[in-house]
C-alpha cells in the first residue's frame, strides 16, 4: 500500500508541474497578445499565485515522494536514470526560479500600467520574452523526467 500511494503522489505531482506550466504559458501568452495592461495584469496576479500555490506545492513534492519511491523499491540514487532525473530536475529549477521573479515583475510592471493607463513599456516586452523562452528548457526538462520516469532505462 506505501509503494501505491508514493507512486500515486509522485505521479501527481509531475502531472500539477506539467499541468500547472502549460496551463500558465498558455494564459501568460494570450493574456500578452491583448496587450492590455488590465488583463495582463488580472493574469499576471493569478498566474503569480498558481505558481505559489501549485507548483511550488509539486516542487517540494516531488524530490521527497522520488528519494521515498527509491529507497522503498531498492533503486540507488545514482542509477544513470536517476542521475540523469536530478540533473534535469536542476535544470527545470535554474530556470523556474528566474521565471517567478520575472512573472512577478511583469505583473507589477502592467499593475503600474493599467493604473495611469498607459501600455505596457518595453522593459515589460523584454520580461516577457525572457520568460517565454525560459520555459521551453524548463518543460522540455520536465517532459524528459517523466520519460525516464516512465522508461526507467539501464545502462
Amino acid at each position: 500500500m506505501t509503494y501505491f500511494v508514493l507512486k500515486f503522489l509522485h505521479i501527481i505531482g509531475a502531472a500539477v508541474l506539467l499541468g500547472t506550466g502549460a496551463g500558465i504559458a498558455f494564459f501568460m501568452l494570450v493574456a500578452h497578445r491583448t496587450r492590455n495592461a488590465t488583463t495582463v495584469a488580472a493574469v499576471a496576479r493569478i498566474v503569480v499565485i498558481a505558481d505559489f500555490v501549485f507548483t511550488t506545492t509539486a516542487v517540494i513534492a516531488q524530490p521527497v515522494t522520488g528519494i521515498a519511491l527509491a529507497w522503498y523499491v531498492g533503486y540507488s540514487l545514482w542509477d544513470r536514470w536517476i542521475l540523469w532525473s536530478i540533473v534535469l530536475y536542476l535544470i527545470t529549477g535554474a530556470f523556474w526560479l528566474p521565471v517567478v521573479w520575472m512573472q512577478m515583475e511583469m505583473r507589477k510592471i502592467a499593475t503600474e500600467a493599467a493604473a495611469i493607463g498607459e501600455p505596457l513599456p518595453a522593459r515589460y516586452h523584454r520580461l516577457f520574452w525572457t520568460w517565454f523562452y525560459f520555459g521551453f528548457p524548463a518543460f522540455a526538462a520536465v517532459l524528459a523526467i517523466v520519460w525516464l520516469m516512465i522508461t526507467r532505462p539501464v545502462g
